[in-house]
């Protein structure tokens, strides 16, 4: 738990106003390091590892390529809808220094509290998949659990702070990571 001048500071700090082309430099450096740094080293270095370690391949050829696609187009449009979501309804973007300024529960957030990282697990698997590489997918597991492990204990300790009540009814409603169906009226009322 933060302090109460710790509490202060963090919520005058994500009061700040950014104009649209500072958020939009803040997406610069993500986007080299989400979309092109580990995207390339799940599809060129850690394959030539594997090689290198004598790793055998995982079911490489057609039906990879078959396969991949059913992982990297999902992931990527989960992805890119909730940076959307949280420049446009959030006011702010997915790096914490320009956080979103409200709570954003609406569109992929409706589906489960971290979208963005479900679908940048789904797109990196994908490139696992797409080049039959064990080092590509270990890697994605041990990043995401990682992410996972930031996502537990820290972010979800600020929003807490930051958005109190209306963030803990939100986390009792919304599960962590995988989605599950959501209900339609008729079902509700049952």
């Amino acid at each position: 738990m933060l302090s109460f001048k710790e509490t202060l500071c963090l919520i005058e700090w994500t009061k700040k106003e950014y104009t649209t082309k500072q958020k939009i430099i803040t997406y610069i450096p993500a986007g080299l390091f989400f979309l092109i740094l580990i995207p390339f080293t799940l599809a060129i270095v850690l394959p030539s590892l594997d090689s290198s370690l004598g790793l055998p391949e995982l079911i490489f050829g057609p039906f990879n390529f078959i396969i991949a696609p059913f992982f990297l187009i999902p992931g990527f449009l989960f992805s890119a809808w909730s940076v959307f979501v949280q420049f446009k309804i959030g006011k702010g973007t997915p790096i914490p220094t320009i956080p979103p300024k409200k709570l954003i529960v609406k569109g992929p957030y409706s589906y489960c509290r971290n979208p963005m990282g479900l679908g940048i697990f789904i797109l990196y698997l994908g490139f696992g998949i797409l080049t039959g590489s064990p080092s590509s997918i270990g890697f994605t597991i041990l990043f995401m659990s990682l992410l996972l492990a930031y996502y537990k204990f820290i972010e979800e300790k600020e929003l807490e702070e930051r958005f109190g009540q209306e963030y803990i009814e939100y986390r009792k409603k919304t599960p962590f990571l995988i989605p599950r169906r959501r209900r339609n009226d008729k079902e509700k009322r049952k």
